[in-house]
């Protein structure tokens, strides 16, 4: 069984010292960790800082975003060759703010998860349903076309290769939590869909996560739910005790 996963998105947060600062704490703190994989997407000014810092521990390295493209006329993007060239080995794709806030879109999904697949880092895709859609009853068939547009194209090799992350748009940085009972459900209709429309094996899994307000207080109940593989987490993760109780409850029955 694949361990749980355990996502720090640090999003628009943290200048480049105290980011090393949060994380040799989180190396130091996690030396001894069995049973958990942990991750931190610093901002991309300290991303260079932070890999030095966390290399050769068991903490893995993401970008919060990229461009689908390795170079060019782009002003003010960031190449996925620049952040493998500066320790990544993850990336989130398509977090519920880049669709919000900049216009990502589904096919802009889908090209990014293809480039990263090329260069060998692991996609996490994001995908859920604003307030509006779940309040229409469309939370489903709205997550169900952002996998469908979204990994359109993977080969059987590459779809051994990501994790998804579900994140209720209603749910971040609101402190307003989903049930367990509510993302059980989405996640088991992810986990269907996956293996019955898209061709995705049912024997080596997807790790599927959950994303929206995640805290000390909640995650021990959300992450003791087998269907639920690990965390996204957003402000919670800025903290060095909360954090780390997140990832705690991930280890512990």
């Amino acid at each position: 069984m694949t361990n749980p996963l355990v996502i720090g998105n640090w999003k628009m947060n943290l200048l480049t010292a105290p980011a090393c600062e949060l994380a040799q704490s989180l190396v130091d703190r996690l030396s001894d960790a069995r049973g958990v994989e942990v991750v931190i997407a610093p901002p991309f000014t300290s991303l260079y800082s932070v890999s030095q810092i966390v290399k050769g521990s068991p903490l893995g390295l993401a970008g919060q975003n990229f461009h689908y493209k390795s170079a060019g006329a782009y002003t003010g993007e960031v190449a996925l060759e620049m952040l493998k060239d500066v320790g990544c080995n993850f990336s989130l794709i398509g977090h519920s703010e880049r669709r919000s806030l900049f216009g990502e879109t589904d096919e802009g999904v889908n090209k990014k998860i293809h480039h990263a697949m090329g260069l060998g880092i692991l996609p996490i895709v994001c995908v859920g349903e604003t307030l509006e859609q779940r309040n229409a009853g469309e939370t489903l068939t709205t997550i169900e076309s952002q996998l469908s547009i979204g990994l359109t194209g993977l080969s059987p090799e590459e779809k051994t290769r990501l994790v998804i992350a579900y994140e209720p748009v209603w749910a971040i940085g609101t402190g307003v939590n989903a049930t367990p009972e509510q993302v059980v459900d989405v996640h088991k209709f992810i986990r269907k869909y996956l293996i019955e429309s898209l061709g995705f094996s049912e024997e080596i899994g997807v790790r599927i996560l959950y994303g929206g307000s995640v805290n000390p207080e909640n995650s021990k109940q959300l992450l003791k739910e087998k269907e639920i593989d690990g965390a996204l987490v957003g402000g919670a993760s800025l903290n060095l005790e909360s954090f780390c109780a997140i990832i705690n409850s991930a280890i512990e029955p």
